[in-house]
């Protein structure tokens, strides 16, 4: 299992899993089973508009074609590195570094889907990710980022070390706010400052924690970190 390991502005390290080829295929898969789709129901509704041929061609190549050429662009940079494919596969792209990618980076990706993917059928892209170890194409080399995955590793949906307890009642619901992969970051900047005694990071973890969601308590902040990932696993197994 191939991993890559950034460093926060904490100084703290964490460890991501890469996506896997296969995950990356069947993610682009997905992708293009939603463009066909939509490019048949464009289809339909050209042909339903009784145009005449040029006006029909032309008409289906802005309806089906400009979204066909930008889809991967567009979705990555308004959905935070993941397009449908990939979230349906719990998958994103990432910097190295373990930021957001920037609009150039998702751009300067995108550019070269015309050589990784475009040009040999995927051959490239699947060479290249296959030999670097760290799950980048061209496009993630040149653009400095990667494609990982965005879910605790753990199958149960309740964090590790935590058990479920019957009739458990959340202390803060809010807690369901949280998204998983803000938990599984929360979790792993947790045990990794507990470990190290740097309460510094527990306090801007839990202060950008309350920010998320609002809450307002005076707990500690080991205290309140940990009942806040029981709270999510409880509300993610009830879901």
């Amino acid at each position: 299992m191939a991993t890559v390991r950034v460093h926060t502005a904490q100084n703290v390290s964490l460890e991501y899993e890469v996506a896997s080829l296969g995950d990356r295929i069947v993610a682009a898969i997905l992708d293009y089973l939603v463009l066909g789709a939509w490019v048949f129901a464009c289809g339909l509704i050209s042909s339903g508009l009784s145009l005449n041929g040029n006006v029909s061609t032309l008409v289906m190549g802005l309806l089906a074609g400009v979204p066909f050429v930008f889809y991967d662009l567009i979705c990555e940079v308004f959905f935070n590195g993941q397009s449908i494919g990939k979230r349906a596969r719990d998958i994103r792209v990432m910097r190295l570094d373990g930021t957001a990618p920037s609009v150039g980076d998702y751009l300067l990706r995108w550019l070269l889907r015309i050589v990784d993917i475009t040009m040999a059928s995927g051959l490239v892209a699947i060479i290249t990710i296959a030999a670097n170890g760290r799950g980048q194409r061209l496009g993630d080399l040149a653009a400095g980022t990667t494609v990982v995955k965005v879910r605790p590793q753990a199958t149960s949906p309740l964090a590790p070390g935590l058990s479920p307890v019957v009739g458990y009642q959340p202390v803060f619901p809010q807690a369901a706010l949280l998204a998983d992969h803000d938990v599984a970051l929360v979790r792993q900047l947790v045990q990794q400052a507990s470990a190290r005694g740097n309460y510094e990071v527990l306090n801007e973890v839990a202060n950008k924690v309350k920010e998320i969601t609002g809450i307002r308590t005076d707990l500690q902040d080991g205290p309140f970190l940990q009942t806040v990932l029981r709270d999510h696993a409880h509300l993610a197994a009830m879901a």
